[in-house]
């Protein structure tokens, strides 16, 4: 693949914004997401089909987000509270919402990981392949990625729980890292039992506001 993909958001408007922001992204057809770093020429153009290709800015691999997703996104001023120059201060604070979101609703054993980043370095083409500070396990199984992209303006804080598997991405990648789908063991909606995601994206929004709302500035 050739072409240069459309970044996902339209990061100059984003940045004009002065009040802490939670974006809630629902889609409804999937979306293929690079990441900052990475080229096109990952992906076998063969196997994409009519998939949409967008780039985010900020860490992180490729990832295949769906319908169903639990994808918050958080835009923190420079001059909110809840800023921090500290880039793993910032991942421990929102992995530590997550957190107290699903133990509200699940119990047992929710833990945010607090050690440097883990896993393979050829896994990391994809998310959720290894561990890095702030994501949040569920019986020690990955339920919660996150990301993050700073600049002078804030901070925007992504984070995800996926409705299905990641395995799937591993069959749109020109090379398959070995041990990649083994990796990609993580938790699901389903498999956490969040039957009301709603409710947990209002749980989430009560325990890390107040929140200015608007529609995330997405480029079209």
């Amino acid at each position: 693949m050739s072409q240069t993909p459309v970044e996902l958001y339209d990061y100059g408007v984003l940045r004009t914004l002065d009040v802490g922001t939670l974006f809630v992204l629902e889609l409804t057809e999937p979306l293929l997401v690079l990441g900052s770093r990475q080229t096109p020429d990952i992906l076998d153009g063969g196997r994409l089909g009519s998939l949409t290709l967008r780039r985010r800015r900020g860490g992180g691999g490729l990832v295949l987000l769906g319908p169903g997703d639990l994808w918050i996104d958080w835009w923190i001023p420079a001059s909110d509270a809840r800023w921090s120059p500290d880039v793993r201060v910032s991942a421990l604070r929102a992995g530590g919402w997550w957190r107290e979101a699903l133990r509200e609703r699940l119990g047992g054993d929710v833990e945010v990981y607090d050690g440097p980043l883990a896993g393979e370095s050829s896994h990391r083409v994809v998310c959720f392949a290894g561990r890095g500070p702030g994501e949040v396990f569920v019986h020690g199984r990955k339920a919660v990625g996150l990301a993050q992209w700073r600049v002078r303006e804030g901070i925007l804080m992504t984070s995800l729980l996926r409705a299905s598997p990641s395995v799937a991405v591993v069959d749109l990648l020109t090379r398959e890292p070995e041990g990649l789908r083994e990796a990609l063991d993580h938790h699901t909606c389903n498999s956490l039992g969040v039957g009301d995601p709603h409710g947990l994206v209002e749980d989430l929004r009560r325990l890390s506001g107040p929140w200015g709302c608007t529609a995330p500035p997405l480029m079209r």
